[in-house]
């Protein structure tokens, strides 16, 4: 169990992808769903991964149309809420960081088989803050909500964004769930929100 409070912890940050969400929702629902409706010049994009600006942006209005029509529902660990209002009524604040879009970020943890999550997350940050794996993306998200760097949790499947979180004073703690891959070894990791 990591004691949030005792560590002067006072915003969680959070990814999505192999942290609030299975991978298998983002390659084999939301993935596929864009790629069937998106035009041929961007499928070689998107079969790259490509963290491309525009091609999160256009993919953010296709799942939009998506989420709209009913035909796409936020998928969220069953921990994840819990924690998220447990943390809220304790007084810290909550936020997103994915390479996804805002708007992505805004219509998952809107439509949760949980309820609406958007009001209890303070702020949705992607890759126009800048990359993931550079420090000074965290020291600007950090700025940007009012608060030292060493008062933020990153939470993350990937190493190689945790360690750029530490780098700008964040705290990191890597996560452990099924379905991701085997990561390096990391300081500290959870398998459940539940341990936080």
């Amino acid at each position: 169990m990591i004691a949030l409070a005792a560590r002067g912890v006072r915003v969680v940050l959070l990814d999505i992808e192999g942290t609030t969400t299975p991978i298998s929702f983002v390659h084999d629902v939301l993935f596929p769903y864009a790629r069937a409706r998106i035009g041929a010049e961007w499928h070689a994009a998107m079969d790259r991964d490509e963290k491309s600006s525009e091609l999160k942006r256009l993919q953010g209005l296709i799942w939009e149309q998506g989420y709209r029509a009913g035909e796409l529902r936020g998928e969220v660990f069953p921990d994840v809420a819990p924690a998220i209002r447990r943390w809220r009524a304790a007084g810290l604040r909550v936020a997103i960081y994915s390479s996804g879009s805002e708007l992505a970020q805004r219509l998952l943890f809107g439509s949760t088989p949980d309820g609406d999550l958007t009001p209890f997350i303070e702020g949705f940050f992607d890759t126009s803050v800048g990359a993931k794996k550079v420090a000074a993306s965290y020291a600007e998200i950090a700025r940007r909500l009012s608060c030292e760097p060493r008062e933020m949790l990153f939470v993350s499947d990937v190493t190689a964004e945790l360690a750029a979180a530490r780098e700008a004073g964040c705290q990191a703690v890597l996560s452990v769930r099924p379905g991701n891959a085997p990561a390096d070894e990391f300081v500290e990791s959870v398998t459940s929100f539940d341990e936080l």
